[in-house]
This record gives structure tokens, C-alpha cells and sequence, in this order.
């Protein structure tokens, strides 16, 4: 049974009954009984008095007493100013948590055929370079929010763009043809997104020291330095044969697209290893060299209907000033395409592909124009998504200074950062004694699944908007806000069920009614049952720190519950099996909730 829903609908009631007027659910504010008072719900009067022309206190009374004869789960009232503190019968607690213990999936719901159908593009990485810490925030929160789309009904398909074309390609595969002397990851061992990318920092290398030459030459021939830079940034023989090389690749040369194939194909091996690392995937990858074309054909297509204008140059622009904005580039003179053409190609691609009713792009904070505009030109093309377009936008995440060193120097590497998580994990439960009778392999798995909750959790706890500093040591925590915290509390658990097991207790299926419970157990319940709300309102805000407070403060509450009161020594048979199913409710709404977060909670540790 729904406790509030149940009372809700009795308040409409009452309020019809007691002064013969109609009211909207909203009105109806229920909230928790603050601790000093004695009640589990508290009904805030203060709407209704227009309604009664009545004090608070009389109202309140006034509807208590109503609610009291006629709804079975009031076992009392007692009012406080113009606040109504209802106390919930012991055998409405009990009926809650047999629904509880009945559905393994309790709180979240089921998508059905006729279910809104959602698309989630994340991760969208470029493939002259492995995937680093700003992509592990992206495809964290890409991967958590899409099962929070699917527990709240909705068909989910989970989608990547990979920029695969482009100068920053070539870079690389001029790189590779110079200097690389036929090095692939089997000769070199290296995973393949790191062999390309020590290339694309290898020309980045050459082109710096060729432009530093060329600027020398020029001031001493008398160029301003500036225009110096400038001149030898365009004239640099290495830039020169790189844009030669995206020429040919534009005209389909077989040697350039076979060596963009073969070096790409690398790249691809090397971040599934990645994202597997990561727990996450997709459900289709679209790729930009496909979907470039698609946008020239639809802007082309929008500049015959009169949505879009040419200038004298030959390019072709949107004007937005109606909207507020500027005017937006869509095609270069030369007629090749920008970002925004191939988001428009990719949004068609994806709309013939699949029936989408809403479009989730997680992309920084640093797009938010860029997508501002997206949803415009959608809209204007005839997209039926295109204004209510989501830009799941997220901020900066940043390590402390000295915490890990990067290959680049600038960015942290993605596995570098997996790999250091999971050494911490399994160094910080070496220390603690957690290892105790296991053998290597179990170690190991345990160390990988600590490693990589501590990982997920510290990143996903911070409100996505938000730019924030991850610090690796203060995510691997036993105790606190932490993933280990909340994985250990689930591995007590079932260590505790497996205990009772051994002594042969069979846990029922359903509790009597009349089974007893203290104040710390139906708070218990209570929290539980909040499970359904939270994600709820983490779908509709779009929200994983909202599911990662919640299993947090569920965790809180079962250890202090677990410290007040002996599960396994309880005074009564009826004790212990109450607080067993509890516990095992506790641990299944915390694996159910870390789910959603993409982090797994081990079966011990």
C-alpha cells in the first residue's frame, strides 16, 4: 500500500465532507514528522483555512478526528499550531513492507510498448586520442541517467557520436607516416587510442618546433612578431601537408581512407577496453564522416525553403536574430561543413532511425550556446523534438595538483585514472584487514568493484552542473559519503542474511499484520519507501546525485538502526525475522539505487 497516496486521497476527502469543498491533490502537503514530535507524517493545515474559517489548531483537529474514523492506517493525531501530526498504525507499516519485500524492482517502473521513447547521446570522444577524466564524468553520467530514464517507464536507446574526421585525424595519421615506421598496438603493445595519440602529440611536437623556426626567420627579416606567429602558424610545411591530407580525405583518395580505417580501427579497440572498464555501452555509434553529409544535404534542403540565407561568399548562415541570438555559420564558403551541420545530419540520421519523443545530449557547459542554437535550427526543420531538446549540461572536473600525472601533461588519462582507482582500493582493503580468507582472484574482483564505486560514486554525488575536484583518496573511504561506505553496509548485510540462513531461519514472504516494530524500524520503512520519489524526481531534474543522496542517507539510517538495535540476538523470534526481511529490503533498495548509478556492491568484503 501507498502510505501517503492512501492519506492523500483521505485529506480530498475529509476537507469535501467537513466544509463541502472540492480541493486539488497539490493542495494537500504531507511531509515528515519532524523527530521532536510524536508522528510519522505531518499534514500542513494552513490551505484549508479559507476553506473551514476556522484557527489552524481547530482545523487540524477538525480533519485528525475525520481522518482517525476513516482511514485504517491513522492509529492517532495530535496537533501542533497549524500542523497535523499523524501517527500510522503498525499494521500499515507492516502491509508496506510486505509490498516492499514483494517487488524486486520496488519503487521503479517498467517501460511498456506505447512507453515515451528517449535517446541519450554521451561520451562523443575524437579519435586522434584516448578518452581522459572529462569523458569518465560524460559517460558516468550518460550511462546513470539513461537507467534513471528506464526506471521511470521510458524506453531508453543509449547513443555515442564518435568525431572521427577532421584535421585532428590526419594530424595523427600524418604523424604515424613520418615517424612511425610501421607501429601498430601488437609491436608496441600500446593500446591503440594511446599509439594515436602519442602521434598526435608527436606532430603537435614538430609542428611547434617548425613554427618556432619559421617565426625566428621572419623577426629577423623584420616581421612585427606578432604577424610573425601568425605567418608561420599558416606557412609551416607540417599544417601544409596535414590540410593536404584532409583534401584527399574529402575527395575519398583509397591510401588516405584506408589509413583513416586501419588507425581508426585501433582507436576503436582501444576505447572498448575503456568503456568496458567503465561499465558502460551503447545501443547504436553514429560517426561524424557519415553524418556530415547528411547536414550539408538538410541545410541545403532548409536554404531552398528560405530558412537559411547565402551570403555573397558563397556560405551559408542562419539569422536568429528573432531569437535574441546572432547569425549562425552552417556551411563555409568552400561549402564544407561545421559542428553545427553535422548535429543537424546526426539528428536526422537518428530521427529516421528511430520514432524519438525526447533528445538527451550530455555535453559540457561549454556547449550550452551551441545547443541553444541546435534546438532552434531543429525546431525550424521540422523536428518534433527539436525545441524540447535536453542539453544535460555538466561542468569541469578537475584533480588536485600532483594527484596523478598525465602522458600529455595536460589531461588525465582515463585508464590511468581506472587503474591507479583500483590499485587504491585494493591497498586501502589490504590495510583495513577486508581481505581476510579470500583468495587472490576474489581480491582482485573486490579491489576492481571497490575501486571503480569509489570512482563513480564521488563523481556522480556532485550535482552535474556543478565543476568539481575529484580527489581519488577521499573517495576510497570505508566511512562517510563515499561508495565504499555504501558497498560495505550492503556486503554486512548479506553477510548477516547468510548467517541466518546457516542457522536455518527461512525468511517468509509475507509478515502478520500484527508483527511488532519500534520507531527506528518504521522510520526504516519509511525511508525505503522513498525510494520510488527519489528516482522520480531524479528523472524529471535529469539528476544522479539525487539517487546517490538517497542511497547514502538509506545507508545512514541502517546503520544506526544496526547500532541501536541486534539483529541475529534479538529478544523474539518475531524480532529477528522482522528486522531480517528489513535488512534484506535495506540491501536490495541499496543495490537496486547504486544500479542506477552504474556501480556495483559486492556480496562481501
Amino acid at each position: 500500500m501507498n502510505i501517503e497516496k492512501a492519506l492523500c486521497s483521505s485529506v480530498i476527502k475529509a476537507v469535501k465532507e467537513l466544509y463541502g469543498q472540492d480541493v486539488p491533490e497539490k493542495m494537500v502537503q504531507l511531509q515528515k514528522t519532524k523527530r521532536e514530535f510524536e508522528g510519522h507524517l505531518t499534514l500542513v493545515v494552513f490551505p484549508f483555512l479559507k476553506i473551514s474559517h476556522k484557527k489552524p489548531e481547530d482545523t487540524a483537529g477538525d480533519i485528525g478526528q475525520w481522518l482517525k474514523a476513516n482511514e485504517d492506517c491513522v492509529a492517532s493525531y495530535n496537533v501542533v499550531k497549524g500542523f497535523l501530526n499523524i501517527v500510522i498504525s503498525n499494521a500499515a507499516w507492516i502491509s508496506l513492507l510486505n509490498d516492499i519485500n514483494a517487488d524486486p524492482a520496488y519503487g521503479e517502473r517498467k517501460a511498456t510498448e506505447k512507453s515515451p521513447l528517449v535517446m541519450i547521446e554521451y561520451s562523443s570522444p575524437n579519435t586522434n586520442k584516448p578518452l581522459h577524466l572529462g569523458h569518465v564524468r560524460n559517460n558516468l553520467l550518460g550511462w546513470s541517467l539513461s537507467k534513471i530514464m528506464e526506471a521511470n517507464g521510458n524506453r531508453v536507446v543509449k547513443t555515442n557520436i564518435v568525431n572521427d574526421r577532421g584535421i585532428h585525424i590526419c594530424k595523427s595519421m600524418l604523424a604515424w607516416l613520418k615517424w612511425g615506421n610501421g607501429e601498430t598496438p601488437e609491436t608496441s603493445g600500446k593500446k591503440g587510442d594511446h599509439l594515436i595519440g602519442d602521434y598526435y602529440v608527436a606532430f603537435d611536437k614538430h609542428y611547434r618546433e617548425e613554427t618556432a623556426a619559421l617565426k625566428a626567420q621572419y623577426v629577423s627579416e623584420g616581421m612585427d612578431p606578432d604577424e610573425a606567429e601568425k605567418k608561420a602558424k599558416e606557412e609551416a610545411p607540417l599544417m601544409k601537408e596535414a590540410h593536404a591530407m584532409l583534401v584527399k580525405w574529402e575527395q575519398g583518395d583509397k591510401e588516405v581512407r584506408a589509413l583513416w580505417q586501419k588507425m581508426n580501427s585501433w582507436v576503436y579497440a582501444g576505447f572498448d577496453e575503456t568503456y568496458k572498464a567503465l561499465g558502460v555501452g551503447f545501443d547504436k555509434i553514429y560517426y561524424e564522416s557519415d553524418t556530415y553529409l547528411e547536414g550539408k544535404a538538410k541545410v541545403e534542403e532548409g536554404l531552398a525553403k528560405g530558412l537559411f540565407f547565402r551570403k555573397d561568399d558563397n556560405s551559408v548562415w542562419a539569422d536568429l536574430t528573432d531569437e535574441g541570438l546572432d547569425q549562425k555559420l552552417l556551411l563555409r564558403s568552400d561549402g564544407t561543413s561545421v559542428y553545427m551541420t553535422q548535429d543537424i545530419g546526426t539528428a536526422d540520421m537518428r530521427f529516421r532511425d528511430f520514432p524519438i519523443d525526447k533528445m538527451i545530449y550530455v555535453v559540457g557547459n561549454e556547449q550550452n550556446y551551441h545547443f541553444q542554437v541546435l534546438s532552434i535550427l531543429l525546431d525550424r526543420l521540422g523536428f518534433k523534438w527539436g525545441k524540447e531538446l535536453v542539453h544535460f549540461s555538466y561542468g569541469m572536473v578537475e584533480l588536485p595538483n600532483g594527484k596523478m600525472k598525465s602522458r600529455e601533461g595536460t589531461v588525465v588519462d582515463a585508464d590511468d585514472l581506472i587503474a591507479e582507482m583500483i590499485k587504491d582500493a585494493r591497498q586501502t582493503s589490504d590495510e583495513l584487514g577486508k581481505f581476510k580468507d579470500m583468495t587472490g582472484e576474489e581480491r582482485d574482483e573486490i579491489a576492481r568493484i571497490v575501486g571503480m564505486g569509489a570512482l563513480k560514486y564521488f563523481i556522480l554525488k556532485v550535482d552535474a552542473r556543478k565543476n568539481m575536484l575529484f580527489n581519488p583518496e577521499e573517495s576510497i573511504d570505508f566511512n562517510g559519503n563515499t561508495g565504499p561506505f555504501i558497498q560495505y553496509t550492503h556486503a554486512r548485510i548479506r553477510s548477516i542474511l547468510r548467517k541466518a540462513q546457516a542457522e536455518g531461519i527461512v525468511l517468509p514472504d509475507s509478515l502478520d499484520s500484527g508483527m511488532p516494530l519500534n520507531r527506528k524500524e518504521t522510520e526504516l520503512i519509511q525511508k525505503m519507501n522513498e525510494y520510488g520519489a527519489a528516482v522520480e524526481q531524479a528523472g524529471k531534474d535529469y539528476s544522479p546525485s539525487g539517487i546517490a543522496n538517497y542511497c547514502y542517507e538509506l545507508t545512514k539510517e541502517f546503520n544506526q538502526f544496526y547500532h541501536d538495535y541486534s539483529i541475529l540476538s534479538a529478544d523474539s523470534l518475531n524480532e529477528k525475522t522482522v528486522r531480517l526481511v528489513l535488512a534484506a529490503n535495506v540491501a536490495k533498495t541499496l543495490k537496486n539505487g547504486m544500479d542506477l548509478l552504474g556501480i556495483e556492491v559486492p556480496e562481501r568484503m
